[in-house]
């Protein structure tokens, strides 16, 4: 009698890695001031988090058009192409926007992201 054996299957990552920063989900969520601040991700240049937030703000001047958009889509991926198609913005943007929950698109979450990205830009600017 022959024994066969299976073939031992390779572990798949399953969950992808987020493309937004932490540092941009505490400027969203407002972290507390009693939170421990995660330090600012190594491969996130100024430059790069400062297109979120331009994407973001974008974002938050057509929320009524950007929500419907969403809630239409019938997945992510649809909804990421959906968003850059209404709004001309690239992909990091776009998976940005679809990370915010709906406390995001609140007045004080657009302060927060105005105010941060006004200090970039006079950052860069030196």
């Amino acid at each position: 009698m022959t024994m066969t054996y299976a073939q031992p299957t390779t572990r798949t990552r399953t969950r992808t890695r987020h493309a937004v920063p932490a540092l941009w989900r505490q400027v969203v969520r407002g972290a507390a001031k009693d939170e421990p601040v995660a330090p600012a991700e190594p491969d996130r240049s100024a430059y790069t988090q400062l297109e979120i937030y331009d994407g973001v703000l974008a974002a938050f001047d057509r929320r009524t058009e950007v929500l419907r958009t969403i809630e239409g889509s019938s997945d992510r991926l649809t909804a990421a192409f959906r968003v850059r198609r209404l709004l001309g913005v690239s992909q990091l943007q776009a998976t940005a926007i679809l990370e915010l929950q709906t406390q995001g698109f609140t007045i004080a979450a657009r302060d927060r992201v105005a105010a941060r990205a006004a200090e970039l830009r006079a950052a860069l600017a030196r």
